[in-house]
């Protein structure tokens, strides 16, 4: 929150200028920049005018806390207001979306969206954008979980009038989302007035919902529950259920005995680790545990957000990334599910951090700080970008240092690439990630493993898989620049050339362009297959023949593999990136890329020296079993 006070104050400090002054240095001082000018044109035009009608309503007692910042979230709302209920005498909260816009149209088949001239692309509408910053209030401030009739919303376009902006109504259900224009304000101090005494100080009322604890709601619980709990597909076994209920004891114990536990699930690709996470989270929810899943993958938490949350949206919210936790309250979670534990980083703190929050604390040190019982589920192969600090000593270390104890539950058997642990085998050996070197592939009757000579060939035959009804993906080194994301309507550009066969990366943005999908969803929807995967987009998923491209970065030569950071693209390795960590990052790209096939991989080389090794090793699409 950047600054709070009563309507009284706040009318005051508009109308002498020292607001916006006020805004500005305390804004400089949470981030570490100056604000912009359109943020700061929109609080010098918008809040006295709110702060004005709150005034000539009687209502200047209420407290208002402008830029409110949501819990476990880097988004704010404009303004809360604070106060006591007229008729009930409760606490009573407006949440207030401030627009200049004179005018907006609904998006032609989504009212949930809209047109401003100001803006290329449709923008959310007011009256949803409010509704959800409510809802998200409710399921995750301790104060008003239990009472979210307190909580209301209302946008408000001072600017427009009702012609301008009718169709925007089309989504007001209920008080979490009303819409009031300039035209209308007389409506709108009424409606204030409706939700908030004039006898009453909000100051009490403010100190409350600041208060709150940040947990997930008992009402939120309870719809992930049934949400994730109904999902049959979630079987664990053998050792799956060994880890489900060593971390459900150890939750069970530390609520006893007030002492936390650490516990560490490791195991390579497919091996349930993610399957396990979901049946936690909804098992604790079942009990009235607060917990939440967290990764560090914009495209893995995409995607749970998306098959966990798909019919009830507010489950969605359950699913946070790791540099969420930087002000959370110590112990305020049960536990915390860090799936995709590898891609723990050394800080949170990146460039939008604000100054006070940069600590220089541990990422590590702050999961488990947050939660009774952290649990942290990863593959230490996966580490594929420097800074990348979830290995099994690193987080032990880092229990040990706070006197915790720490137990590791490791996965065997796996689920992925058949559930052929040769073909895993063969994959790490044939990368030096384990002792031993390369060794001839011995086809076995769950994993299918070609080489192709061409892209050209991998893609045909590929594309024969989808034919029959089978998913693919292709996938390859960063070893080509990736160009801007493409205008709507552009073709994508062709960025992965290869002799002349050239294909476009996966989308890097939040949005479809021409036909192929966001980044977050370029391995589940099935218009990925057009473009080239890279490790980021990859990771985390499986589809059923996976067709892998190793690139200039990773050449065999002689009796050995070299990497050549030089051949790599990729903008994470910096010049002061040790060659032996681009070395391991390098062949744990690979390891990750060749194990995402469930039913079989296909291998090209861009070098011809690795790819007749790969030859000697495996064999030709031409020595492919008939039965394919």
């Amino acid at each position: 929150m950047l600054f709070r006070a009563s309507a009284k104050t706040v009318a005051v400090m508009a109308l002498d200028g020292s607001l916006f002054l006020h805004l500005t240095d305390q804004f400089s001082h949470m981030h570490g920049y100056r604000p912009g000018t359109s943020e700061v044109r929109s609080w010098e035009r918008s809040i006295p005018v709110l702060a004005a009608a709150l005034n000539d309503a009687g209502l200047d007692g209420v407290e208002m806390m402008l830029e409110y910042a949501l819990p476990l979230n880097s988004k704010r709302a404009d303004v809360v207001l604070a106060g006591v209920h007229p008729t009930t005498g409760e606490p009573s909260y407006v949440v207030v979306e401030l627009k200049q816009w004179s005018q907006a149209l609904p998006h032609d088949d989504d009212s949930t969206l809209c047109h401003v001239d100001a803006y290329a692309h449709p923008v959310l509408n007011p009256v949803e954008q409010v509704r959800r910053y409510c809802d998200y209030l409710v399921n995750f401030n301790g104060a008003v979980a239990e009472h979210g009739h307190r909580v209301h919303g209302v946008a408000f376009l001072h600017n427009a009038t009702e012609f301008g902006v009718s169709g925007l109504r089309e989504i007001e259900r209920d008080g979490r989302g009303l819409l009031f224009t300039g035209e209308r304000r007389g409506a709108f101090l009424e409606h204030l007035r409706s939700r908030l005494s004039d006898k009453h100080s909000g100051a009490r009322a403010a100190d409350e919902l600041l208060a709150g604890a940040t947990t997930p709601s008992k009402q939120l619980m309870s719809v992930a529950a049934e949400e994730v709990r109904e999902r049959q597909q979630f079987v664990l076994l053998d050792e799956q259920q060994v880890a489900y209920r060593m971390v459900l004891n150890a939750v069970e114990k530390a609520k006893r005995a007030d002492r936390k536990e650490v516990v560490i699930v490791t195991g390579g690709p497919g091996t349930g680790k993610s399957v396990i996470a979901l049946q936690l989270l909804g098992e604790l929810y079942r009990r009235g545990i607060p917990a939440l899943h967290a990764t560090g993958s914009q495209s893995f938490t995409k995607t749970m957000r998306k098959v966990a949350g798909s019919r009830k949206r507010e489950v969605q919210d359950l699913f946070k990334y790791f540099n969420s936790f930087m002000t959370a309250e110590k112990n305020s979670l049960g536990a915390l599910i860090c799936d995709e534990a590898h891609r723990i980083r050394e800080t949170s703190a990146n460039r939008y951090t604000r100054a006070e929050h940069r600590t220089g604390r541990a990422q590590i040190d702050e999961l488990i700080d947050v939660a009774h019982v952290p649990v942290f589920l990863l593959d230490e192969h996966q580490v594929v970008r420097p800074g990348e600090m979830g290995t099994v000593a690193d987080i032990k270390a880092a229990a040990a240092k706070r006197d915790i104890p720490c137990h590791v539950v490791p996965l065997e058997s796996q689920f992925r690439c058949g559930g052929s642990d040769a073909y895993l085998r063969w994959v790490v050996r044939l990368l030096g990630l384990e002792p031993g070197g390369p060794a001839v592939w011995e086809p076995d009757d769950r994993m299918q493993l070609l080489v192709a000579d061409s892209p050209q060939e991998m893609e045909a035959f590929l594309e024969a898989r989808r034919a029959q009804g089978y998913g693919a993906r292709m996938s390859a080194g960063y070893c080509w620049r990736w160009s801007p994301e493409p205008k709507p309507g552009d073709p994508l550009p062709l960025d992965v050339v290869i002799g002349d066969w050239a294909r476009p990366w996966n989308l890097r943005g939040d949005r479809s362009v021409s036909g192929a999908p966001p980044a977050a969803l370029w391995a589940t929807d099935p218009a990925g297959f057009g473009q080239v995967g890279c490790v980021y987009t990859a990771q985390g998923f499986e589809y059923d023949w996976s067709g892998v491209i190793i690139g200039p970065d990773l050449v065999w030569r002689g009796d050995r593999w070299i990497t050549d950071r030089t051949a790599s693209k990729d903008p994470v390795f910096k010049k002061s990136t040790p060659d032996d960590d681009v070395d391991r990052l390098i062949r744990n790209t690979y390891k990750v890329l060749l194990t995402r096939g469930m039913v079989g991989t296909v291998v090209y080389s861009t070098d011809p020296e690795t790819r007749e090794k790969l030859r000697q090793l495996v064999g030709g699409l031409t020595r492919e079993p008939a039965s394919t």
